[in-house]
């Protein structure tokens, strides 16, 4: 139950009763996304950190926050479906591309683009969410491929991650829809 409402005009409105269908799961709520807890941050990279809000293994997607103290780098990479992103803090870009994020960008990502991300030396630390669909293809510097990470990939990482920060492996789980 949200907070009551106190002057609202739609104080006198009553829930729904059984909202949620018979086969609905409910919603994953995070009061704060952008935690400051480092243990919920699993290492994307030497210099990256990813903190999952959800992940659905039936459709290869997750959201998550993208989180980099320092200047940072996710290795090159392609996807073959689309990204959606929004900067919460910090600055970082893409070195194929001629914009830099900062606190307030929106960014969707078409299927087929290639990039480096980096995240730039700031006086706030780069954190983004971003929506991921489909796996990430890895590339060396010529854009070749070598190798792919997906859901599942993500998975494994986010379970033995969090075992070992202790928080559980089992803590992922709360995230699947």
């Amino acid at each position: 139950m949200p907070e009551s409402a106190t002057t609202e005009f739609w104080s006198e409105l009553k829930p729904i009763v059984n909202a949620l269908k018979p086969d609905a799961q409910p919603e994953v709520f995070h009061q704060f996304a952008p935690e400051e807890d480092e243990r919920f941050y699993v290492p994307l990279s030497p210099t990256m950190l990813s903190r999952p809000l959800w992940i659905s293994p039936s459709s290869n997607r997750w959201a998550d926050i993208v989180w980099a103290k320092e200047a940072g780098l996710v290795n090159r990479h392609y996807h073959p479906h689309e990204v959606i992103g929004y900067t919460i803090s910090g600055k970082w870009g893409y070195l194929e591309q001629p914009w830099t994020a900062t606190a307030g960008s929106f960014v969707y990502e078409t299927p087929g683009e290639a990039h480096t991300l980096v995240a730039y030396e700031d006086t706030e630390p780069m954190r983004a969410f971003f929506v991921v669909k489909g796996p990430i293809i890895w590339l060396d510097e010529d854009g070749n491929s070598t190798g792919l990470f997906d859901v599942h990939d993500y998975l494994a990482r986010c379970r033995e991650y969090y075992e070992k920060a202790g928080i559980g492996a089992d803590y992922v789980d709360t995230l699947i829809r």
